[in-house]
């Protein structure tokens, strides 16, 4: 039998196992409902070890995240919240591993708009393929939009690409069915994925 044969048998079950002890480890951490910076770097050199052997796009996912919060060597409250929600999502099991959420159970506008940037309103929620919160806002901010809290001068809703089944019940989804409302009440506002969101930029 060849190698290749092998690694692919045993990287099924590599998979399956790395997945269940991030599921454990994301317990672990959000139990207290606080993480403190010890708690990233131990999860950083959990994921650095297991990125290398890993084909979950998830984990390499986190992996980027928690270096990106690192990098200024500081967890700021925004960071803190960010992370803790999307480890509560993997200790639930919510998370579609590695995949994106199917957008047909998020109320996403259909047709979906064209989007500019200019003077416009934006709210980020959810956990994101491109990045951390700060950067999606920073990405809106260099093309002259505003971005911030919900509210009903938001003109624009983007819903990170990990995004949970049960969205309803996360915290994220608040914002989400707030939005939902409003426009259900003929408010002007857009709810987008961020992969149609990504498209414009």
């Amino acid at each position: 039998m060849n190698d290749k044969f092998y690694n692919r048998v045993g990287g099924d079950r590599i998979s399956a196992r790395q997945v269940d002890e991030l599921i454990g480890l994301a317990r672990g951490l959000a139990a207290d409902g606080a993480i403190n910076k010890a708690e990233v770097e131990f999860l950083q050199k959990w994921l650095a070890a297991n990125a290398e052997i890993s084909d979950q796009p998830i984990i390499r996912t986190l992996y980027r995240r928690v270096n990106d919060i690192l990098a200024d060597g500081v967890v700021d409250a925004n960071e803190h919240a960010e992370l803790l929600d999307t480890l509560n999502s993997f200790s639930n099991r919510d998370f579609e591993l590695g995949e994106v959420l199917k957008p047909t159970t998020l109320p996403l506008c259909n047709p979906a708009p064209t989007l500019t940037f200019a003077g416009r309103l934006y709210c980020f929620t959810g956990t994101f393929n491109f990045g951390q919160r700060k950067h999606c806002e920073q990405a809106i901010a260099d093309r002259g939009g505003f971005s911030g809290s919900l509210s009903q001068k938001t003109e624009i809703l983007v819903i990170g690409a990990y995004a949970t089944e049960s969205w309803k019940h996360s915290s994220f989804g608040d914002k989400i069915v707030k939005a939902t409302a409003w426009r259900d009440q003929g408010l002007p506002i857009s709810i987008v994925a961020e992969s149609h969101w990504a498209g414009f930029l």
